[in-house]
């Protein structure tokens, strides 16, 4: 009997390929930057609305879950769209949700103008993901993608820290109406570039759901959500644990940020990389180092100079894992990776929510700030499992595929 020959990979589109990227990167920027710089404006939206800031900060929390459960929707409506014409409309969506958040006149309103524009969120990296890596010659696949997510490491490093202090001198609502200007760039950058045939097809729901559970495909989404979690763990009460802790200044606070985005950045160039050399056995790498990286914060986390080498490497290695896991799922769910790739970007931010309840919880309990960290390289072992699994899986595979290898077609 002769072999099934296996789906051809996605030829790569015609022309250069980094004025497509640059396009999506600038997207992801905006996306980047509205996702975050809420966190530093929450005093003043809590004033100016009414609420306090707990309440305001559900703002967050409401954005996140968004993304996780509500993203897949948004991508399964644009499932009979085009590639290049369903990125147009999920920014559309982004550009109309912020000019909501900036005209927003009550908390609830709000609240609904972030969960509309979060639907974009999710749908739009996994989409982008799929359409990067089908720009670029199949070497060079995870790398497309890092440079897409360039924009969201950006974003931490120049967009938040610009808009919180832009919202500080002119007003909360100012962030937003600049993101609208960014997001209408963005889109004009996409219609220019983004070639007008996109080899990527569209969305087929059946193919979809079938490649959804595909075994390597939901290790690499059970992979992001806790190396999120074991992440967001301790990084969203980085600024309690540097002021108690290390005893830094809200100055100080601020450039040990400034640093960590920097690594952020460096690492999500050094995961593309890594990706297109060894993807998995790099994946396992990247977690083998942030293990004990995370157990010593607690130790370096005392002082400053030490404290801030291992944020820097921190970031660096966080970020490094975000290409390659995105890769993964696309890879593996070759013949229908649209909203696998989307459903990836629920469980990044998925993780997010579960790592900082997490660690919550623990502090709750009693647990001290400087002892955080042990929790997250905790949670980070439970990652490191995952992915050797997957791996062991896929050197099974490669030796039952040498032990009996499928007959060529005309021979016996």
């Amino acid at each position: 009997m002769a072999a099934q020959p296996s789906a051809p990979s996605p030829a790569p589109a015609r022309g250069n390929p980094r004025m497509p990227l640059l396009a999506l990167a600038a997207a992801a920027f905006g996306i980047g930057t509205t996702e975050f710089v809420i966190m530093g404006l929450l005093p003043q939206v809590a004033g100016d609305l009414h609420v306090t800031i707990p309440q305001a900060g559900l703002l967050v929390t409401g954005y996140a879950l968004s993304v996780t459960f509500g993203s897949p929707f948004l991508a399964v409506a644009t499932a009979r769209m085009d590639r290049r014409r369903a990125l147009l409309a999920l920014m559309g969506v982004f550009i109309l949700g912020n000019l909501m958040c900036a005209l927003a006149p009550s908390y609830w309103l709000l609240m609904g103008a972030r969960v509309l524009t979060a639907l974009c969120h999710g749908a739009f990296f996994g989409l982008g993901a799929v359409v990067a890596s089908a720009l670029v010659l199949p070497g060079r696949k995870a790398q497309a993608i890092a440079m897409m997510f360039a924009g969201l490491t950006l974003a931490n490093v120049l967009g938040v820290p610009a808009g919180t202090a832009l919202g500080e001198a002119m007003g909360w609502r100012s962030p937003f109406f600049v993101v609208v200007a960014i997001g209408i760039a963005a889109a004009l950058a996409l219609a220019a570039f983004l070639p007008r045939t996109i080899e990527v097809p569209p969305m087929n729901l059946r193919r979809e759901a079938k490649s959804i559970g595909s075994p390597q495909v939901m290790f690499a989404m059970a992979i992001s959500i806790v190396a999120s979690a074991s992440l967001f763990s301790v990084f969203t009460y980085i600024a309690p644990i540097l002021q108690t802790v290390t005893g830094l200044s809200t100055h100080g606070v601020t450039l040990m940020l400034l640093l960590f985005g920097i690594g952020l950045t460096c690492g999500n160039f050094l995961g593309g990389w890594l990706a297109d050399w060894r993807l998995m056995p790099s994946v396992i790498g990247i977690i083998a180092v942030i293990v004990p990286l995370l157990a010593s914060f607690a130790l370096t986390s005392h002082t400053v100079v030490p404290a801030a080498l291992t944020l820097f490497v921190w970031g660096v290695l966080a970020f490094a894992l975000v290409a390659p896991l995105q890769m993964r799922v696309v890879s593996e769910a070759a013949k229908a990776p649209n909203l696998a790739s989307t459903l990836n970007q629920g469980a990044f931010n998925f993780g997010n929510a579960m790592g900082a309840w997490a660690g919550g919880l623990a502090l709750t309990a009693g647990l001290p700030y400087g002892d955080l960290p042990f929790m997250g390289a905790g949670i980070a072992v439970a990652g490191l499992a995952l992915a050797i699994a997957s791996y062991t899986l896929d050197l099974k595979a490669q030796r039952q595929a040498v032990a009996d290898p499928a007959p060529v077609a005309g021979r016996p």
